[in-house]
């Protein structure tokens, strides 16, 4: 047996250069390399040891043809600029390394005919399974390739037509939370600055927003469709500069919130002596501002981790068969901006 093994420039090492280097049939060095219990141990380590040298990697598309395994999974996203999505692939990614998978991130821009088109492309790539922001709207082939097998986790928001696993968000309850927080506070005019009005999650905090406001009996006033941080400043600069601004300011998600403080900024206004401010979504600088940015805290991580561990359970036969609906809480964090002293929480 010689002592090196040199494969032709650019060329991958195969099982075959495995077998003739270790001396062993190729249905033998493919038991070892699929750790099947059947081989001579000292063979097996003869050949283990050949692959660690020659650096040999499975063909995986090989092996998903045979064993309709790909060890990969999908991710849709509706932006993959948003940090809150960031925090959630990053857990997804982790849960699908424990499982020994790979993860093909695709961003959707919550359009619902590129979310066709990267549903088709990824059952195309044979992916194990499929996790998803859905965008508005009804995907047949998402639900023809559910039909077809294809094991779908929808998360942050459901799926419309389709019966999918979801993990959610309790977005009316934190929203009317927070909302409570600056009405507490003696806030008669607390403006609502909101991402797309079709979305499920604006849709749901400004329910809660509402609820705080009518239990007060206190007149709604927000503005939606600011879906990044230039359109939430200029929605904000709107509120303010109206004849009747108002005194108190919750802003529904971490874009609309940056944008917020920019136009409070830009107009010369403290907070939260001129205007109180409260931001659904944590970020990375919230607590070292001045003042202490108050916020509804989402399980960003968590919501990413749970989402693909159910995956994960379809994937492996765990569960109910019926498709489960999991909601989890959300936290009020409050600092400064909202108007109370620094250790001040009511």
């Amino acid at each position: 047996m010689p002592d090196t093994f040199t494969p032709g420039f650019g060329n991958r090492i195969t099982l075959r250069d495995v077998a003739l280097e270790a001396g062993v049939s190729i249905k033998t060095a493919s038991r070892v390399v699929n750790g099947e219990p059947t081989v001579n141990a000292a063979m097996a380590v003869r050949v283990a040891e050949v692959v660690e040298r020659l650096g040999y990697r499975p063909n995986e598309l090989a092996r998903s043809l045979k064993g309709r395994r790909s060890r990969t999974i999908g991710l849709v996203v509706d932006d993959v600029s948003n940090p809150f999505m960031a925090v959630c692939a990053q857990a997804i990614e982790g849960v699908a390394q424990e499982h020994g998978h790979a993860l093909i991130l695709c961003d959707s821009h919550a359009d619902l005919s590129t979310e066709d088109a990267y549903v088709g492309l990824l059952a195309q790539r044979q992916v194990d399974g499929l996790l998803l922001v859905p965008a508005r709207g009804r995907n047949g082939r998402l639900k023809a390739e559910q039909r077809a097998g294809l094991p779908v986790v929808a998360f942050d928001r459901p799926a419309e037509g389709v019966r999918t696993d979801s993990v959610l968000v309790e977005n009316r309850a934190g929203a009317r939370e927070a909302t409570e927080h600056l009405i507490w506070h003696g806030h008669e005019r607390v403006a609502f600055v909101g991402d797309v009005r079709h979305y499920y999650t604006a849709r749901k905090r400004l329910d809660g927003y509402k609820q705080a406001l009518k239990a007060a009996d206190l007149e709604p006033l927000h503005t939606l469709d600011a879906h990044s941080i230039e359109q939430g400043e200029e929605a904000t600069k709107g509120l303010l500069e109206a004849p009747d601004p108002p005194t108190a300011l919750f802003a529904a998600n971490i874009l609309t919130a940056l944008g917020a403080l920019r136009a409070i900024e830009d107009l010369g206004l403290r907070v939260p002596d001129d205007v109180a401010v409260i931001g659904f979504d944590d970020f990375e600088l919230a607590h070292v501002l001045r003042p202490r940015f108050t916020l509804v805290r989402q399980p960003a991580a968590e919501l990413g981790r749970r989402a693909a561990e159910t995956l994960f359970d379809r994937l492996e036969g765990r569960g109910r068969p019926e498709p489960q609906r999991l909601v989890l809480p959300t936290e009020l964090i409050v600092r400064e901006s909202c108007g109370c002293a620094p250790g001040l929480s009511p």
